[in-house]
């Protein structure tokens, strides 16, 4: 990765790919716009300083790339008083028209498989993944606002990420609206 060995120019290139991709990330945290924006560009910030710590053997470099600005909406999400999702649906479910906006075709594929293998799982797992990587509550608060064990929570999340695993690495993904016995 040409960004490991400080060329400045792949930094700029990654910018110019990836900024709506991670901006939407960030937004669908925080729900602010100027807040997104900042968490976009300390991503970029972090790339740059982390590179020399991505190893293409664990993982595709997106996916740590929407780690890094996940987690950095989440620590500016935290600082702030904690707050409760507007509804009771995914991001993913309930606002589809912002993903298709800001992503490009080859990361829009990746976005439609996601949804098919999380539309595989059982609603309680879907729901408690969803609150916890899309709203970046914590497994106390989503037990709290579920009114759930922490314990259920913590099994619910477990076995959903299980079972995405082993849904994505050997299963073709379904369409969202596929019924599972068709």
């Amino acid at each position: 990765m040409r960004i490991q060995t400080g060329d400045e120019e792949a930094l700029f290139t990654l910018h110019a790919r990836y900024i709506n991709l991670v901006y939407s990330v960030a937004y669908q945290v925080l729900e602010e716009p100027m807040a997104a924006e900042e968490v976009a560009q300390d991503t970029f910030m972090r790339l740059w300083e982390k590179a020399a710590t991505f190893d293409p053997g664990k993982g595709e470099f997106v996916t740590w790339m929407l780690t890094i600005t996940r987690r950095l909406a989440i620590d500016v999400l935290r600082k702030r008083q904690r707050r409760e999702p507007a509804q009771h649906t995914l991001f993913i479910d309930e606002n589809p028209d912002l993903w298709e906006n800001t992503l490009s075709t080859e990361t829009s594929d990746l976005r439609r498989s996601l949804i098919a293998v999380l539309h595989q799982l059982p609603p309680e797992q879907r729901d408690a993944i969803g609150l916890a990587y899309f709203y970046g509550m914590s497994h106390a608060d989503i037990a709290a606002y579920r009114q759930v064990p922490l314990g259920t929570i913590k099994t619910r999340i477990r076995q959903g990420m299980q079972k995405l695993r082993t849904i994505w690495l050997t299963e073709p993904p379904m369409h969202p609206n596929q019924d599972a016995g068709t």
